[in-house]
Order: C-alpha cells, then sequence, then structure tokens
C-alpha cells in the first residue's frame, strides 16, 4: 500500500474519501485537506490517487489503492489509516459506480446488476461498518460517516434501475447506521448529490435522456460546491448531525422534474 507524506496537521481530524481518484472524491479530498484535515485517499486506481495528492494542499495524507467490494482490502485500508494515524473521525463514503446506465430494464445483464450492488452497496456498507469498528473502538470514542446518495436516492432517471436502487438503499444504510451509531457518539448523514461537473455527468451538458422520452441538456454544478457542504457537515461537533442534505444546480429538472 503505497502512501506519501508532508507536515503532520492537528489531530483528531483524520478522514477517509473513497472514490477520490477522480470527480467529487477528488473535490472533497481537495477541501477537507485545505480546512485542515489529514485525508486518506482511497480508490481503485493508484496512479489516479496519486495525481489527487499531487493537488492537496500541504499537509498529511495517505494513498491507499482500495477495492471498496473486497472486506480484505477495506480491512487493510482501515488498519492502515490507525496505523498512521491512530484513529478515524470522518469517513466520506463516496465511491460509486452508473455501471448499466442508459440500459432498458429488459435488458441489463445480470452480472451488470451485482457490479452495481457490489460497489455502490456492499462496498458502501464494508467501509461504514469498517469505519464503524474504528470509531466504536477508539478514544475519545466516536466520529461521523457521510455516505454519497445522489438524487437518485429519492428519483430515478430513465433506464437507471441498478444505480437508482442502489441509492435508495443508501438511505437504509444511513438511516440505520445512524440509529446503530447513537451509543458510541458515531454520527451518520447522507449528502444527495445532483449534476456535480464531473467525468460522470458529461453527457449531461449535451443531452440526456428525460422523463418524457426527450434528449435535453442539464445545468451542472462545480464539483467545489459539493465539497464545501461535505466540509460544513463533517466540521459539525459529533452533537450535531446534518441527517440528510441536497446540493444540486439550481435550475435542473429535478423540483417539478423539469
Amino acid at each position: 500500500m503505497g502512501h506519501a507524506s508532508r507536515v503532520r496537521c492537528a489531530p483528531m481530524s483524520i478522514a477517509v474519501v473513497t472514490g477520490a481518484g477522480s470527480g467529487i472524491g477528488r473535490s472533497v479530498a481537495l477541501a477537507l485537506a485545505a480546512a485542515g484535515w489529514s485525508v486518506a485517499l482511497a480508490g481503485r486506481r493508484a496512479e489516479a490517487l496519486e495525481e489527487t495528492a499531487a493537488t492537496l494542499p500541504a499537509g498529511d495524507f495517505l494513498t491507499a489503492p482500495t477495492d471498496v467490494t473486497s472486506a480484505e482490502e477495506v480491512t487493510a485500508l482501515f488498519a492502515a489509516v490507525r496505523d498512521r494515524y491512530g484513529r478515524v473521525d470522518l469517513l466520506f463514503n463516496n465511491a460509486g459506480t452508473f455501471a448499466g446506465g442508459g440500459v432498458p430494464v429488459e435488458d441489463l445483464d445480470p452480472d451488470t446488476w451485482r457490479a452495481v450492488v457490489d460497489v455502490n452497496l456492499t462496498g458502501a456498507f464494508l467501509c461504514a461498518q469498517a469505519a464503524f469498528r474504528t470509531m466504536k473502538g477508539q478514544s475519545p470514542q466516536g466520529g461521523r460517516i457521510i455516505n454519497n446518495g445522489s438524487i437518485s436516492a429519492h428519483v430515478p432517471r430513465p433506464h437507471s434501475i441498478a444505480y437508482t436502487a442502489t441509492k435508495h438503499a443508501m438511505t437504509g444504510l444511513t438511516k440505520s447506521l445512524s440509529l446503530d451509531g447513537r451509543p458510541y457518539r458515531i454520527a451518520c448523514g447522507q449528502l444527495d448529490i445532483g449534476n456535480a461537473a464531473t467525468e460522470m455527468t458529461a453527457r449531461m451538458q449535451t443531452g440526456i435522456l428525460q422523463a418524457n422520452g426527450e434528449l435535453a441538456a442539464e445545468p451542472v454544478m462545480d464539483a467545489a460546491d459539493v465539497a464545501a457542504t461535505v466540509v460544513h457537515m463533517a466540521a459539525l461537533p459529533l452533537e450535531a448531525n446534518v441527517q440528510f442534505a441536497t446540493v444540486m444546480a439550481t435550475t435542473m429538472p429535478y423540483i417539478g422534474r423539469g
């Protein structure tokens, strides 16, 4: 497991960001580092993680190539963070895939369905479970988990059954973690994100299928605006929690669906 370091930040500010090699994960890692957090960057591709690390301001970071669908690799990730920093204060549970998007339900391959569930739901559970164990056992006890839900945790797009089902399930994961974490000062909230400008959403600016069958370009927001929301949620004392929040491009077709 590769790693690099800079000057140590203050203690009690250790964050793990999954899916940190690109998009929202990269933006959140940058914003947390700028706010003084020490950040563990987790993702499948070591090269992408190093690219993210190169964008960080002076501070302390760890790069940890990790497949979130592997319980063994997730266990190793959190062991490495504990070995390096002694604790975990924040998990931004962000890794996800839109595999199978655009495929009609009757044509979706079962293996693709399983792959989406493995990353978006099982991977989120494995990371949350490892964070929960660490936060419960550390001293001072507690920490915060922020799950990346998506607008699809509320309403689907056409031909997105696998992604939408897993994001609806993420809401149940968030609620259960929030409830089960109460005795241990573990707060869990969910950020539902719509149309942030990332590689995954590039096609939205050129035309994407709408519920009425038309193709239409949709407005997007800067991923840095999402990151600012995560930093705000993360900065709260553990006695306060943003249970659910939605951040989206103001004029995207969501409210009123048009």
